[in-house]
């Protein structure tokens, strides 16, 4: 495991926290699940380039789609 994927990790996963914390007080579906998506997403990605990739776009979708 590298320092940056260590990193990268626990930003996506701040960041999926905050979206899921928002999306449960809020009652929207697409932060709440994109939150919990975040939060488990670095256990299974092993490469630094796909997970901020994914993470990124992740971090995007609530954004664009408003359900």
């Amino acid at each position: 495991m590298s320092t940056s994927l260590l990193l990268w990790g626990m930003v996506f996963g701040s960041v999926g926290l905050g979206f899921f914390i928002y999306g449960k007080k809020q009652e929207a579906i697409v932060p709440l699940i994109c939150g919990l998506v975040l939060m488990i997403l670095p256990y299974f990605i092993s490469n630094t380039i796909p997970l901020v990739v994914i993470g990124v776009a992740l971090i995007a979708i609530p954004y664009f789609v408003r359900i």
